[in-house]
């Protein structure tokens, strides 16, 4: 299979490697994920839950020892507003959202040592249901980023599809990403999906082994993966790109980022990827 897909140009891989809760082992596994051969990476300037200088540092170091070409690397991070933030707030929160958003990127494009983003992403909208002004002054604010060129594609993550429908009807830039936590349980986000498939969106899935516990350990599932000579954590991963996903992994492991990677040329027939994906309905 492809091992990426293309919008606007840009050449996003359909594998990231997700850099969030890495803490003080940020920069060490992120380089070490480029070292195995991941060419994406997706952070946020949320101090919280990810440290994007340590993403920084690695991406310095591959691009400084020209082991991997700018061109060839694709950058992702958030902008994340104040109630999703800790006390360390890379904007001044006194200031309007659209200063936040501009001040956010600035300090993004610091940390990560580029001229450009590639993927811009809002980390979530501010309610639980439908979209606020906070909102749509950030989505705007993120617009006028995306018209100035200094990132290529705009998303948001963690939303719900009526959320969704709703951004997607009123912004003036469409996003082209939704980053969503994908459960089994949930028809893996079918409503969210069905919607970026009608719209030209690219859905990016995490926690595809995390939230589902439950379907890794079921006999039908484990069957296929045997099948196949994997791991179900990796057929999960496969899964996911068979039908239209961008898979996140975060794994720490050297191993299991490579047994990631080489599922790109592994191949399910239809029947398989039926049965995953109604796999908590079986009996």
């Amino acid at each position: 299979m492809n091992d990426s897909i293309a919008i606007d140009g840009v050449r996003i891989p359909r594998f990231l490697y997700g850099t969030a809760w890495k803490e003080d082992d940020t920069e060490r596994l992120t380089l070490l994920a480029l070292r195995q051969g991941f060419r994406g990476i997706d952070t946020a300037n949320q101090r919280k839950h990810y440290h994007e200088a340590a993403v920084g540092r690695a991406v310095s170091t591959v691009l400084n020892e020209g082991s991997i070409a700018r061109d060839d690397l694709f950058l992702q991070t958030k902008f994340t507003l104040r109630d999703g933030q800790d006390h360390r707030l890379p904007y001044n929160p006194a200031a309007s959202i659209a200063e936040q958003v501009e001040q956010s990127f600035a300090s993004s494009l610091s940390h990560l040592g580029v001229e450009t983003i590639d993927s811009y992403l809002l980390h979530g909208p501010s309610m639980r249901a439908g979209i606020s002004k906070e909102d749509w002054d950030a989505w705007r604010a993120m617009e006028a980023i995306h018209a100035s060129g200094r990132t290529r594609i705009l998303g948001v993550s963690n939303v719900t599809a009526e959320q969704l429908r709703i951004l997607f009807a009123g912004a003036r830039v469409k996003p082209q990403f939704v980053q969503n936590r994908c459960y089994a349980s949930r028809g893996w986000d079918r409503e969210v999906r069905s919607f970026c498939t009608e719209n030209g969106i690219v859905y990016q899935g995490f926690s595809l082994l995390t939230a589902n516990r439950t379907a890794l350990t079921h006999p039908v599932l484990t069957r296929i993966a045997y099948r196949h000579g994997c791991g179900a954590g990796p057929l999960v991963f496969r899964f996911a790109l068979a039908i239209g996903m961008i898979a996140l992994t975060g794994t720490t492991s050297a191993e299991h980022m490579r047994a990631d990677l080489d599922i790109l040329v592994l191949e399910l027939v239809p029947e398989e990827i039926a049965t995953i994906e109604g796999i908590l309905s079986l009996r």
